[in-house]
């Protein structure tokens, strides 16, 4: 907001008002009365949550409709892990193709994967292993295109690409009323922004909300008890009954419906308890295990529980282009399939099933779908970049796992060829994930949002449900 200097005799009238000092440049604090009139709740723990609140509303179309409560959890594996070493490996193929993994049986009669996914192999009637996606145009640092299904969300090639927004923000947009005192759109666990695709053309009012933060979020300032911040709400209410009258258009009547709904995330319950994991019983934490991504698994399943719309996991390790992106050991922090992969395949081989399995045993997995991807596969010939022990990154194919939303699971769609180098059966784009999810969140296909130039945009370009998953 900015401040318009007065004239010296101006500046030194009084007014009803000048005990609030409304001239002086205070910043957002909540160290005192003045302050706290000022800004609200605004800029509490890094978050404007009425604006946010607000923007939402103001934002959002009329073609919202009242849908059943469902859930999307992403494990984004950043950084593209290797389908040839863990979904879809090729053991009658040369070495220097098929890695130095061994395959193993899985429940299906037939089908194969990694030896260091046996808890994935044992359960894997209850997923689906889709070894077709088209990666095609996919990139990461920003990880756009497979979290926005736009295929051209490429920045290195568009510089339009980041306006493009998330199927999690446009989600997000469409259960607006669904959870008024949670986040709709969570990213657990980020590494870096360029990890996640964010609200874009929808705004910022549709970004995430970052789970690391909210440590923030609920530790209120010192010597700001939940009692002052209600009853500074309360004063905030009745000063405000001064210019009611005057405010014509309602506005005022929004933003205190805004502000509550701001001061209920800070303080309310459902919040606070969605987020503690403490309040799990001891044999449920340690069920999942201490490990920082099994422990987001675990805020992930109570976060939907909840009622939160979307949960992604930045299932990385660093802030670089990721965790999964094993070029070799001689290009750190990479590591390559041996170093860098085997270590990581079983954590996520018990953080996986065990999320997968807690969904089923409480009831949730029909209404909780379950993706498990990166943004791409990795070359069919191993030693690449210099190295004798990775792959670089290979959008022509990738595999992925999909578990719950109350879909037909235990097979296996699509395949690549003997070299898993190409697809040679059923492609899955982009669009029909996000087709797929659409479906299972009740967000009609053919809605549109609006570009910068209001021009109207559909939400998928092309694609369509997957029908062995949706029947």
């Amino acid at each position: 907001m900015s401040v318009r200097r007065h004239s010296a005799e101006h500046a030194e009238s009084t007014h009803a008002f000048s005990s609030l000092q409304p001239r002086e440049l205070e910043g957002v604090t909540v160290l005192g009365r003045r302050s706290m009139l000022k800004a609200g709740l605004a800029g509490m723990a890094g978050l404007s949550l009425p604006k946010l609140l607000q923007a939402r509303e103001v934002s959002a179309q009329l073609d919202q409709r009242p849908m059943r409560q469902k859930s999307v959890i992403l494990v984004w594996m950043t950084g593209g892990p290797s389908h040839i070493d863990t979904l879809d490996m090729k053991p009658s193929a040369p070495i220097e193709i098929r890695g130095p993994f061994q395959p193993i049986s899985t429940a299906l009669p037939g089908v194969q994967i990694c030896e260091f996914l046996p808890k994935q192999a044992a359960m894997l009637d209850k997923m689906t292993m889709i070894r077709s996606v088209d990666c095609r145009f996919s990139n990461h640092e920003p990880n756009m295109v497979m979290q926005s299904a736009n295929l051209d969300a490429e920045p290195r090639i568009n510089r339009e690409a980041e306006k493009f927004p998330a199927l999690a923000s446009i989600i997000a947009r469409q259960r607006l009323e669904s959870i008024p005192d949670l986040p709709p759109y969570v990213v657990l666990n980020m590494k870096s922004r360029s990890h996640v695709a964010w609200g874009g053309y929808l705004g910022h009012a549709y970004d995430p909300f970052l789970g690391d933060d909210v440590g923030k979020l609920f530790s209120l300032p010192s010597g700001l008890t939940t009692d002052r911040l209600q009853s500074r709400r309360t004063l905030t209410t009745d000063l405000d009954r001064l210019r009611r009258d005057l405010d014509l258009s309602g506005s005022m009547e929004a933003t205190n419906r805004f502000t509550q709904q701001a001061v209920s995330m800070v303080t309310g319950s459902r919040a606070r308890s969605a987020f503690d994991i403490g309040k799990e019983p001891e044999s449920t934490r340690q069920r999942y295990g201490d490990h920082e991504w099994c422990r987001q698994a675990l805020l992930a399943r109570r976060l939907v529980e909840s009622g939160v719309s979307f949960v992604t996991i930045d299932l990385s390790n660093h802030g670089s282009s990721g965790t999964w992106d094993t070029h070799g050991d001689n290009i750190p922090p990479y590591g390559g399939i041996w170093n860098g992969l085997r270590p990581l395949l079983p954590v996520f081989d018990h953080m996986l099933t065990t999320l997968v399995s807690d969904l089923e045993e409480r009831g949730l997995l029909d209404d909780v779908l379950v993706l498990a991807m990166g943004e791409f596969g990795r070359t069919p010939k191993i030693g690449t970049q210099g190295s004798s022990d990775g792959r670089d990154h290979w959008p022509i194919v990738m595999s992925m796992t999909v578990a719950g939303g109350g879909f037909r699971h235990g097979q296996v769609i699509g395949a690549s060829d003997r070299d898993a180098g190409q697809i040679k059966d059923r492609p899955v784009t982009p669009g029909d994930l996000a087709a797929t999810i659409f479906q299972h969140m009740g967000v009609p296909l053919d809605v549109t949002y609006l570009d910068n130039r209001g021009r109207p945009r559909f939400l998928i370009d092309q694609g369509k449900p997957i029908v062995e998953l949706c029947g």
